[in-house]
């Protein structure tokens, strides 16, 4: 499923337009991206929690070359599954 097929079930399960639809998606998205950014976390009961999380600095390894190559210590956004989605999925 991609962005406009989201937008398009979002629209009709809330019965509105996919312009709101689209909206309240990028809403949301900016959202997780605003919480995450200041090192909060957002939880969602049942669905799941977004956080960011620092990933050290380590050596790595080229695969087509073996050679070893050092990998940046950088910041990124986890996210775990709740509960209900979870067992949903299974």
């Amino acid at each position: 499923m991609n962005k406009s097929e989201l937008i398009s079930q979002i629209a009709d399960s809330a019965d509105i337009s996919k312009k709101e639809a689209g909206n309240a998606l990028q809403a949301f998205m900016a959202a997780v991206t605003d919480t995450t950014k200041k090192g909060d976390k957002l939880t969602l009961i049942g669905f799941g929690t977004f956080s960011k999380s620092e990933r050290s600095a380590r050596i790595g390894r080229n695969p087509q070359t073996g050679k070893e190559i050092k990998i940046p210590a950088k910041k990124v956004v986890k996210f775990k599954v709740g509960k209900k989605l979870a067992e949903a999925v299974n």
